[in-house]
């Protein structure tokens, strides 16, 4: 192992200026990352043990999926038990009980919103099917003519050709930008009103200017050839954690009212509980329910790859009173495995009232961040940009301006120094301006049974990590 990096952790500076170094390790992966993560060998709770013996408190969830941490009983029970039941049958064949209950559930907890699901194996193929369902029903209802999408800027939708294209993040797509679909797929400003609300402008007339974009981009390219408006309900990894301001969707939803248009949310990340409420428009939404929706992480808790897609009455009956299907399926859809886990995660979130936990945790992870990054004696304090979020998902932005990190990311920096100090959380850039070339955020998303004292451990790991970056950068 080289001596220039830390013991199973990869040099922050390595990691960002020398893409083409080959991994330190062995492996025949190719990894994500520049570096050979570290090994995980077992798992408790909210807490990792690593291939050289050390513990790490994972503060993010993977990428807010664990909500429930690891080795929770009840749900590895229940995986054990449908391994010895059924462990796999094909959905256009057989349906299973697992997959039935769960789909159940989904519905009776809607409270009306929704009236139908349908299950996928994880968030980007959860929108792929959104976006086939979408036209689907307008195939099905006798408007074939509607063939455009309308997402937003800065916003990540998942990591396929379709779902790439109906996101708008320049460095997300930039590798794959030459055969993105730009005919069917386009796009209007974020909602993130700490960067582009005008000066002169009041929060009211603000969404009423991203509203009459809304409406201009319906009009442009024809109103009746428009399938919906795309939006997640708070923005994940792009921009980090950013809901949008009151009364925006509620705004949204008018103009694809007016036009006879699907009003669309993804909440792949900030669904399932992850704001404090079972989904995320209930309270960061105006309580405004989509006509279609996506989930997957906080669905299954990482204990199994799932997603699921939720419709309203509307949009069922357009596709039962017609074809009577989905048009769409993939291999392990409505897996019973993933079906069983998923639905003894949402079992015990309901069980241990753990909504209620993180939203209480949540409230006071804020508190700590506010007071140990913007506080007078802060070295992080002239340099925090916004620290803000909801439920157990929070980001704290940083503004440097014209100072530089010796070419590195400042966020990838505290990532690793987080990780070397025992926390996993996630940094983040290119979220602060439409060209995806500045800005940085770390992100937290810890599990939803976090405890006050592991709340405090994430707050005072993150910004030890904070303090040590500027320090040794002389910032």
């Amino acid at each position: 192992m080289s001596p220039a990096l830390e013991p199973g952790i990869p040099s922050a500076q390595k990691s960002v200026t020398l893409k083409a170094t080959k991994p330190v390790l062995p492996t025949n992966i190719l990894h994500r990352t520049p570096w050979q993560p570290p090994i995980a060998i077992a798992a408790q709770g909210s807490y990792i043990e690593l291939e050289s013996g050390q513990k790490l408190l994972d503060g993010v969830g993977g990428a807010a999926v664990a909500c429930l941490g690891n080795s929770h009983s009840t749900v590895m029970q229940a995986i054990k038990d449908q391994v010895d039941k059924v462990s796999y049958v094909y959905n256009m064949q057989l349906s299973n009980e697992p997959a039935e209950a769960l789909a159940k559930k989904l519905i009776q907890t809607s409270n009306g919103a929704f009236a139908l699901c349908g299950f996928a194996s994880g968030g980007s193929e959860a929108m792929e099917g959104v976006i086939k369902l979408a036209r689907q029903y307008f195939f099905e209802t006798g408007q074939p003519q509607r063939t455009n999408f309308i997402a937003r800027q800065l916003s990540f939708h998942g990591n396929t050709v379709g779902t790439l294209s109906l996101a708008y993040h320049p460095i997300r797509r930039a590798p794959y930008a030459a055969i993105l679909d730009d005919r069917h797929f386009h796009h209007v400003s974020p909602a993130y009103a700490k960067r582009f609300q005008k000066p002169e402008e009041n929060e009211a007339q603000y969404v009423e200017r991203l509203r009459a974009e809304l409406e201009n981009k319906f009009i442009e390219l024809g109103p009746d050839t428009v399938i919906g408006f795309v939006a997640e309900t708070v923005v994940g990894a792009t921009t980090g954690v950013v809901a949008a301001p009151k009364g925006y969707f509620k705004a949204m939803k008018s103009v694809c009212v007016k036009y006879g248009a699907l009003f669309i949310l993804d909440e792949v990340m900030s669904g399932m509980g992850r704001m404090g409420t079972l989904h995320a428009w209930e309270s960061f939404g105006d309580g405004v329910a989509p006509d279609i929706q996506a989930v997957a992480k906080g669905l299954g808790g990482g204990y199994a790859s799932i997603g699921a897609v939720l419709m309203s009455q509307r949009v069922a009956d357009g596709v039962r009173d017609n074809s009577g299907l989905w048009k769409h399926g993939h291999t392990y859809q409505a897996h019973p495995l993933a079906c069983a886990a998923s639905l003894a995660v949402q079992d015990v979130i309901e069980k241990e009232n753990l909504l209620e936990n993180i939203r209480n945790q949540g409230s006071y992870f804020e508190k700590l961040l506010q007071d140990g990054l913007t506080g007078p004696n802060s070295l992080a304090a002239p340099y925090v940009f916004d620290i803000r979020g909801g439920g157990g998902f929070w980001a704290v932005e940083f503004e440097f301006g014209d100072i530089s990190f010796k070419g590195t990311s400042f966020a990838m920096l505290v990532q690793a120094r987080a990780l070397k100090n025992g926390l996993v959380c996630m940094g983040m850039n290119g979220g602060a301006n439409i060209e995806g070339t500045r800005g940085e955020h770390i992100i937290f998303a810890p599990a939803y049974n976090i405890t006050r004292e592991e709340i405090e451990k994430i707050a005072t790991l993150f910004i030890t990590s904070v303090d040590e970056i500027l320090k040794e950068n002389k910032v």
